[in-house]
């Protein structure tokens, strides 16, 4: 019997090619977002990467996209408030959401940028999936419990990728799984498969790029 929300699989050779590809042409910044007017248009299939700060996103989406300068990390609350576009190939967009869980930032700015994420996700028909990040040390924190909410209300389906996998001993990554499989098992909107990674040994990064270039 399947273990609910089991590892994700390494991809076969079709699909692995079919990620490399995706990923193998520019990677180029759209232009960063502060309210739904200045979207792009939803002309191509999108995902999203959210989580909570110095959960290990910018890493990854540089891990991701094989260029270590696209995404920058930033503490300052107004960098942290845009919704960032990026081109994958001329198929999809990559946006990289805000980072929650700024506990300093102005109450005025925390709730701008709750009411521009609700209105993302709800009403962004273009989007297929939002990819969760939690970091493999911590598991699921009660921060991550509130953007998991949210998902299941916009009736988006998301996917935890647990990150830094590499700075987690295998019986202490168990015991995390565990806990973060138990926490999925409420939401509706949750994927079943998680995806393992680490951006600085390069783990599971073949098995996201394949999982984002099958998403039709």
């Amino acid at each position: 019997m399947q273990i609910p929300f089991s590892l994700a699989p390494e991809p076969d050779d079709f699909s692995r090619e079919k990620g490399r590809l995706l990923f193998a042409g520019e990677t180029d910044f759209v232009k960063g977002v502060v309210a739904m007017s200045g979207l792009p248009p939803a002309d191509r299939m999108e995902v999203c990467f959210a989580g909570r700060s110095n959960v290990g996103k910018s890493s990854l989406i540089n891990a991701l996209t094989g260029r270590k300068g696209l995404a920058r990390a930033s503490n300052t609350p107004g960098r942290t408030q845009e919704i960032n576009f990026f081109t994958a190939g001329e198929s999809h967009y990559l946006v990289d959401l805000p980072g929650y869980g700024y506990a300093n930032a102005p109450l005025p700015v925390v709730e701008k940028w709750q009411k521009l994420l609700k209105q993302y996700l709800s009403g962004r028909q273009s989007l297929r999936r939002a990819f969760v990040l939690i970091d493999t040390r911590h598991g699921v924190k009660k921060v991550d419990e509130e953007i998991l909410k949210l998902l299941d209300s916009a009736a988006v389906t998301f996917q935890v990728v647990m990150t830094k996998a590499d700075k987690v001993k295998l019986h202490e990554r168990e015991q995390i799984l565990d806990q973060v499989r138990g926490a999925l098992a409420k939401h509706p909107a949750a994927y079943p498969e998680i995806i393992l990674t680490s951006s600085e040994k390069g783990d599971g990064i073949e098995t996201l790029r394949a999982t984002i270039a099958t998403l039709i």
